[in-house]
């Protein structure tokens, strides 16, 4: 009975603890630490929002590529009279894989442990992923919005 009681003393000792030693550091040096774990936040949150669209951008592209398809089967006359809705679809699909190829890329390149021993250099680092992977997902957001555009002019 004993035992029982320390281990939910310690359940409500520890959090507790854990809290106030945190909030007494307040030097220049964690300072600048907090700063580079939130860019590391909202880089890891762009990473993210993009990551979740993947599926998304995958299924548009197979919808265009199945309708591309559709319209190499169809007489010369009609080809060339859907010209411009083969460009649009074209292009949309272009815009999806160069999306997607942005994100893979970024993921390749991005170094997550970057400078860790050098505040001032991870800062400066994690601000620039932040630029790069918000462009990547614009990218995405914009190829995905689009791509359903286009597909719902059929």
């Amino acid at each position: 009975m004993q035992k029982i009681i320390k281990v939910k003393l310690l359940r409500l000792v520890f959090p507790l603890f854990l809290i106030i030693s945190c909030n007494n550091s307040t030097s220049n040096h964690q300072t600048a630490k907090t700063q580079a774990d939130s860019l590391m936040d909202e880089v890891m949150e762009g990473h993210n929002v993009g990551m979740a669209k993947m599926s998304k951008l995958n299924e548009e592209k197979n919808a265009i590529q199945q309708v591309l398809d559709s319209m190499s089967r169809l007489p010369t006359n009609t080809q060339k009279s859907s010209a411009h809705y083969k460009m649009q679809l074209d292009s949309a699909f272009n815009r999806l894989t160069f999306a997607d190829h942005a994100m893979e890329k970024w993921m390749n390149e991005f170094n997550m442990d970057s400078s860790l021993n050098n505040t001032e250099q991870r800062i400066k680092y994690l601000e620039s992923e932040k630029i790069k992977i918000s462009n990547v997902k614009d990218a995405m957001i914009s190829s995905l919005q689009k791509a359903d555009s286009v597909l719902k002019n059929r």
